[in-house]
């Protein structure tokens, strides 16, 4: 699934009973479910598999570094 980095940050707003929005280097929009103790996707209204996540989070550090 292809996520588009210019769409509106005004459609990921602070969500009742979420942590987040977290706005990740390829445009990926995750909030955090702590009842779940998972990452949720807007987009798709799933849970989001903790490697996948993972992945995400690491390519925050591989910007970083360039």
């Amino acid at each position: 699934m292809a996520y588009v980095a210019w769409e509106s940050r005004d459609n990921y707003t602070a969500r009742a009973g979420l942590e987040g929005p977290f706005r990740y280097p390829n445009g990926r929009v995750l909030y955090y479910d702590a009842q779940e103790g998972q990452y949720w996707d807007p987009k798709t209204d799933f849970y989001v598999p903790n490697d996948e996540v993972a992945a995400l989070q690491n390519s925050i550090f591989d910007s970083i570094r360039g």
